[in-house]
């Protein structure tokens, strides 16, 4: 009797523990930001490899000795920081070192712009006069960047491009054709920016004796135009968006030479409907490559142009049947002893080293898995490292190798995700851990890999974590009918009972070049797919064709046919999980964003056999409507490939839906533009489709800031709860 008895008890005891623990809320996500990981925060490395720079409380400047932590000294106090003129000390809110460490830029008051582009007012710190020196007073500033020796700063300002001598104070403007909406020096266009990555368009050479700037021509570039709700009566925000099959940027090359006070343009041919999405100084002071492709965006070259007279010759050059992706991964050895590149050329993404000509030396890396990430060369040791996908497309590994292809060397010892920082002289990095489960865990490692010490383990999150009710992300593996094998995961409830049915809630990305399947912690979705575990539904995400790290002919299986495989893939797993004696397949649902959205808008179409439910977020609703390096990229232009567009474009296929449809957009999304669910509203009210439809004024693409994210979610789940 007393055995029973304290069994009872417990198992009451158990129980009670159980019962304590907490459930997640939309407020512990947006509001409270409860999940949010720290991070090893000011990580500025020293040119000497050993050290590195921090603020500390009193926004102070202070250098520290990299392995131990150790103060060894003040670089600037904040008291220092007073301007020429002045009487009050700026509050620094970043800074950033000249190359010779002999200046400190401080941008205060950033403005966003786009995705990569904002202004800010800079002010500059001299460490041997001590003097704090306002950039330019003629108004705030885009990229400014000062020049290796430490002299100059160059920058962007109203659409031209300016050099301010620090020595003499002087500014002088290089250009002054910059024109709003229509010439653009040193400041890639729209489309540039967001699809090439790459905003900044200016580039000092090594001595600092020469600028080197792409000029953007967008006379010819049709406008988009977007209501700003900022008054009794709108204004109109105007930009050049160049969409698919439609003219853009005529672009040009042009280097400035600071001694002889002169510009000379560089030849890159004479076909200007291209791109230059690329230019670098080689070590050479005095050659410059630009990197060249063609508007189909399967053809790539690589030209040196000599910076005395601005002629040209192929270095490189490379072509598909499909299209090549712009990496960064070129690197131009010390010396004239050669460059480092990226190419798909047999079949994923590896890197190669070729002589100062061109000419090939050897393949570095090899095999039926992808280099994600070359993190560079240490010349001194003929070394490099890169992060790549060979344990599994949904890891992601750091390794070493030398210049030969030879001694490659796992560094990561975790299964997981590892990301690395590299100190400059290669003797330390600090790497980012973690898995789908897991916090990351930042560390100090010597290149060899050996451990130094623990940086950031988030032991505070992780205690957090163990307050609430929470369930395991686990991986599977499912086979299509057409024998492909996808990745995905999936999240269960925490009192899942087999014997029972479950709703499903899946979510991805999906587009080309992109991966959701991975084996990371994921600050936002991960408290976000908890919570609706918590409220009863099985989360499940898989990355179907066209996604990374499984080579080129799996990610460039969607050509000319944008949405098509995609959605099938999608539909299969939808079947798959149907066919599990544990899923209700009558209640199989889908939300995504950006090309997720559109995925959702095609699956509810497309796909309203096996979906109950689906949320579109900023969702792309007809190709035609999206900007043309990026849909040409992977569908050439509507004039080509007409089919490809309509036959994939969720616009026209509304009469399908059987379904609960949610579709979100902000008004001034400048990328997916809202003229997209306008569109798809259109069709829908057409066909007399029932939907649901929420728009948020003045957001962007990302629909964030203030409580527009804590509404966002709770009108999501309000949906989910109700209709799936």
């Amino acid at each position: 009797m007393l055995k029973n008895i304290a069994t009872i008890l417990l198992l009451v005891g158990f129980l009670g523990l159980n019962a304590q623990k907490k459930q997640i809320t939309i407020e512990n996500i947006w509001k409270e930001y409860t999940f949010l990981p720290s991070h090893f925060g000011g990580f500025n490395s020293m040119k000497d490899g050993v050290s590195y720079s921090q603020f500390d409380t009193l926004n102070n400047i202070n250098k520290y000795e990299l392995s131990s932590g150790k103060l060894i000294g003040n670089i600037v106090k904040a008291e220092e920081l007073v301007p020429e003129g002045g009487k009050t000390a700026i509050v620094p809110e970043d800074y950033y070192f000249s190359d010779d460490e002999s200046k400190i830029v401080f941008p205060q008051d950033y403005a966003l712009i786009y995705r990569r582009s904002g202004t800010a007012t800079n002010y500059v710190f001299d460490l041997k006069t001590r003097k704090l020196q306002l950039l330019s007073a003629n108004g705030p500033q885009m990229f400014a960047t000062i020049a290796p020796i430490g002299n100059k700063v160059a920058f962007v300002r109203d659409n031209n491009l300016f050099v301010k001598d620090l020595g003499t104070n002087t500014e002088k403007q290089l250009t002054t054709d910059g024109e709003y909406n229509k010439i653009k020096n040193g400041w890639a266009d729209w489309v540039y920016e967001e699809e090439f990555s790459k905003a900044e368009a200016f580039t000092w050479n090594a001595t600092g004796t020469k600028i080197a700037y792409i000029k953007f021509d967008e006379s010819k570039v049709k406008e988009y135009e977007m209501p700003i709700y900022d008054g009794l009566y709108p204004s109109q925000y105007k930009f050049k968006y160049p969409k698919a099959g439609e003219a853009n940027s005529i672009v040009s090359v042009h280097i400035y030479d600071l001694t002889t006070e002169k510009t000379i343009t560089v030849d890159i041919g004479k076909e200007t409907d291209i791109y230059i999405p690329r230019i670098i100084w080689t070590t050479d002071a005095n050659t410059l490559s630009v990197q060249r492709m063609n508007r189909l965006q399967n053809k790539v070259e690589l030209l040196f142009a000599d910076a005395t007279n601005g002629s040209t010759k192929v270095i490189l050059s490379e072509e598909a049947k499909t299209y090549i992706d712009i990496a960064d991964n070129l690197r131009f050895l010390a010396n004239n002893k050669g460059f480092i590149w990226s190419s798909e050329m047999d079949g994923y993404n590896h890197l190669y080293y070729y002589d100062i000509k061109g000419k090939l030396i050897n393949q570095i890396t090899k095999g039926n898995w992808e280099v994600m990430d070359f993190k560079g060369i240490d010349e001194k040791k003929k070394m490099l490292y890169y992060v790549s996908t060979e344990v599994s497309a949904t890891d992601r590994d750091l390794y070493s190798i030398s210049l030969d292809g030879k001694k490659k060397t796992k560094l990561s010892t975790l299964k997981g995700t590892t990301d690395a920082t590299f100190t400059s002289n290669f003797s330390y990095y600090v790497s980012t851990w973690s898995d789908a489960n897991t916090p990351s865990v930042t560390e100090l490692h010597s290149s060899d890999g050996k451990l130094v010490k623990v940086l950031e383990d988030n032991k505070n999150l992780n205690q957090v974590l163990k307050a609430f009710d929470l369930t395991k992300k686990e991986f599977f593996k499912c086979k299509t009918e057409g024998d492909v094998e996808l990745n995905g995961w999936m999240m269960k409830p925490t009192n899942f009972d087999a014997s029972k049915k479950y709703p499903v809630y899946m979510f991805a990305y999906g587009g080309p070049g992109s991966n959701e399947c991975n084996n990371q912690w994921e600050t936002y979705d991960y408290p976000w797919h908890q919570l609706l575990s918590q409220q009863g539904y099985i989360v499940v995400c898989v990355d179907g064709r066209g996604t990374l790290g499984r080579g080129r002919d799996f990610r460039h299986s969607t050509y000319k046919q944008l949405g098509k495989l995609e959605t099938i893939d999608q539909i299969e797993v939808a079947k798959y999980l149907g066919a599990q004696s544990y899923v209700d397949k009558t209640r199989i649902g889908f939300q995504g964003w950006s090309f997720g959205g559109y995925l959702a808008s095609l699956l509810i179409t497309k796909g309203a056999d096996y979906f109950k439910t689906t949320i579109a977020v900023a969702p792309v609703t007809n190709w035609r409507n999206y900007d043309n390096i990026y849909t040409e990229r992977f569908m050439r232009t509507p004039q080509e490939n007409a089919s490809g567009y309509d036959e994939n474009s969720p616009v026209n296929f509304t009469k399908k839906i059987k379904g609960n449809y949610l579709l979100i957009h902000g008004s001034a999304d400048d990328n997916v533009h809202l003229q997209n669910s306008m569109e798809m509203t259109k069709e829908l009210v057409k066909n007399n489709i029932p939907f649901e439809q929420f728009i948020y004024p003045n957001k962007n693409h990302g629909i964030y800031g203030g409580n527009t994210r804590l509404h966002l979610y709770t009108k999501m789940l309000k949906f989910v709860k109700e209709n799936l």
